[in-house]
């Protein structure tokens, strides 16, 4: 990996904490409050659909969920899951703050771009206290863009020059690469890549500290 970067921009789910656990009792939460959600939410299913826009989860969770109850369910779903990311949160994975202050030490800018909903990130500001490493973020629920067109706009309005990304899934390398950002797959999320696809990979964040 070269060492002319100047800034790093994250995934959240995945590749910075694991909060399936919190999202699946949010969402189950939700069901539950309501009678005309049948079908149970699992922990392997959330874990299936992390990373991928959220609107494109709901309808992969409930595909029976009436077309008619769609948006109120959705919302209902998402008040959930910000309560939960917030006030009960996930694991961050090993390492975590300490990779952040040796990158912020090296001079890196710190930025997070993900697939969630409004509001998410800064729910994990408030739970994990780490928000004070990352210069900014953006989301699909802001305005619905594509992730590859969300990297973009980070780099652009933040006058980033050299930039990598550093995601869990084929959906991250698709951003990455439809951005003309490098990319960096965290093998310890919840995507498969292979070494040809992917061959810039760490087991953990503290890998970080070795490639850049």
């Amino acid at each position: 990996m070269p060492p002319q970067f100047d800034s790093v921009i994250f995934d959240l789910d995945g590749t910075l904490w694991d909060a399936t656990q919190a999202i699946t009792q949010a969402f189950e939460a939700a069901r539950s409050s309501v009678d005309y959600v049948e079908n149970e939410v699992t922990l392997a299913q959330v874990q299936a659909v992390t990373g991928q826009p959220y609107e494109t989860v709901y309808e992969r969770l409930f595909p029976t969920l009436p077309a008619d109850k769609f948006e109120e369910y959705r919302a209902l779903c998402a008040r959930q899951e910000l309560a939960a990311a917030e006030q009960q949160g996930g694991t961050l994975y090993p390492d975590l703050e300490a990779t952040l202050q040796y990158l912020k030490e090296q001079g890196y800018r710190l930025f997070i771009v993900s697939n969630c909903q409004v509001g998410y990130v800064e729910a994990f500001f408030a739970n994990s206290q780490l928000g004070h490493y990352f210069e900014g973020h953006q989301c699909f629920g802001t305005k619905k863009l594509p992730k590859a067109d969300n990297i973009r706009e980070v780099v652009a309005q933040y006058g980033l020059r050299a930039p990598v990304y550093v995601g869990d899934t084929r959906g991250d390398l698709a951003a990455s690469q439809g951005a003309g950002v490098p990319f960096i797959f965290a093998t310890y999320g919840f995507g498969q890549l292979d070494a040809q696809e992917a061959p810039v990979r760490i087991n953990q964040p503290a890998d970080l500290r070795r490639l850049l």
